[in-house]
């Protein structure tokens, strides 16, 4: 049996038929991948904002934790200048102020007039603005740290601090520092 002979163009027809199609696949391609970039931009961009709510006493951010053995964070600092150290304890301090990005930082109120900074464990859990102001317990280690330069213009510019502010921070500080595993509002 003999094949019927196919015309001389087939193949030059074939392989165009085939280009083509290819660039409707990948144009869908770049389609899907061009949306799906969106979509994950908007994620991130709603994903960099703090927490909704009003921080409301027994509401708790983080591992839940009970106020049982808290103690006075202004007695803990002066522990720790007298060389204790206390890399579990749960205290009690007045937020001062929150960042306002997501809520991923917080500065707390001591005796002395200084502020110490508390961060989120493994950046885990994040406090709604609404708890400056806020009385809470917070359960995680308590240390002096020397902040950096860097580290303190970029807490001033989560602070929305002036350009002349965030240039005046020209070297580091020693500060109490705070890793949080939990945080219950007290008052």
């Amino acid at each position: 049996m003999r094949l019927p002979s196919l015309p001389d163009n087939y193949f030059i027809k074939k392989t165009i038929f085939a280009v083509q199609l290819i660039k409707i696949v990948k144009k869908k391609h770049m389609k899907k991948l061009f949306l799906t970039l969106i979509v994950a931009a908007f994620g991130f961009i709603a994903n960099a904002q703090p927490p909704a709510g009003d921080a409301k006493p027994g509401d708790w951010y983080g591992d839940k934790i009970t106020t049982d053995g808290a103690l006075n964070i202004n007695d803990v600092v002066a522990k720790l200048n007298g060389g204790s150290a206390f890399p579990e304890v749960k205290v009690t301090a007045k937020i001062v102020e929150v960042c306002p990005n997501k809520g991923c930082w917080l500065k707390l109120e001591l005796s002395d007039g200084s502020k110490a900074t508390v961060k989120m464990k493994d950046y885990g859990f994040f406090l709604p603005v609404a708890a400056k102001g806020k009385t809470v317990v917070i359960d995680g280690e308590v240390k002096i740290k020397t902040t950096s330069v860097a580290e303190l213009r970029h807490y001033a510019e989560d602070a929305k601090k002036t350009k002349e502010e965030i240039d005046a921070i020209t070297k580091p500080e020693k500060t109490v520092s705070v890793l949080a595993k939990g945080i219950v509002i007290v008052e």
